[in-house]
């Protein structure tokens, strides 16, 4: 990668989890990171904390599409031009079909979907530019196998993958966009939801990865970098998949 520290990185979601996995990677990889968390300060104080230098977290809740307008116009006044957009900000109600209310589906919807939208329509101009840059929206195995109790977390999913590609063809051959799909990493919200804890479920799940184990935040954050990277320059409109063989079906 050539002169990342002249690069910047806009990452949502970037101050706990897989995001601040991101935001770590990145930064002491040379990239200055601009985080955006929609309502955790603690978490937000804590990354900054942790990573330090070439870390600046903002809050904003990009599901507004005025908000995503009003913090990407001050990201481009105070920080410059993002080589690297990572739409990773995620949110999940889930219920059985049923009992999904109007607002359950919008918040959802908003969230993984017209977030990412409203986003990157706010950089493309300013990227586009500059000659180059990257997107690359962090999806969910759910836009591939759907599940019970969470239709609109599923459908959110597989419109963002969709419309990973439909931006691809629109942005190419300037700005690359790529979707990035975790499996089974280990973060708190997985550790809640799947009961790892307790070896019964952890074997359950273990029996579906062929290579037998949770993948980590840490890996994911190697492979963003890579798509970021000029190594990936040929890569576009692709969905990757790190999951341990458990989605290769």
């Amino acid at each position: 990668m050539d002169n990342p520290a002249e690069r910047l990185a806009v990452v949502t979601g970037g101050t706990k989890g897989i995001g601040l996995s991101f935001s770590w990677r990145l930064v002491k990889s040379g990239y200055r990171v601009v985080a955006l968390y929609r309502n955790d300060e603690v978490s937000a104080r804590a990354a900054a904390e942790k990573i330090g230098d070439g870390f600046v977290a903002i809050r904003a809740d990009v599901s507004d599409p005025r908000v995503a307008a009003e913090v990407s116009r001050a990201v481009l006044e105070d920080h410059g031009t993002p080589w690297a957009l990572v739409n990773n900000a995620g949110r999940n109600i889930d219920k059985p079909f049923l009992d999904i209310t109007d607002e359950d589906w919008r918040q959802v919807i908003d969230a993984n979907l017209s977030g990412p939208f409203y986003l990157t329509r706010a950089f493309a101009p300013a990227m586009l530019a500059a000659g180059g840059g990257c997107v690359v929206t962090v999806g969910a195995t759910t836009a591939i196998r759907p599940r019970l109790g969470g239709v609109n977390y599923c459908a959110s999913k597989a419109g963002l993958l969709h419309m990973t590609k439909c931006l691809a063809l629109e942005l190419a051959p300037t700005i690359r966009v790529n979707c990035l799909i975790p499996g089974m990493i280990d973060t708190e919200e997985m550790r809640t939801r799947y009961r790892t804890a307790e070896p019964e479920h952890l074997a359950s799940l273990l029996a579906e990865i062929p290579q037998g184990r949770i993948g980590s935040p840490d890996e994911m954050a190697a492979v963003l970098e890579f798509l970021l990277s000029d190594e990936a320059r040929y890569i576009t409109g692709q969905k990757l998949i790190v999951d341990g063989g458990q989605f290769m079906w």
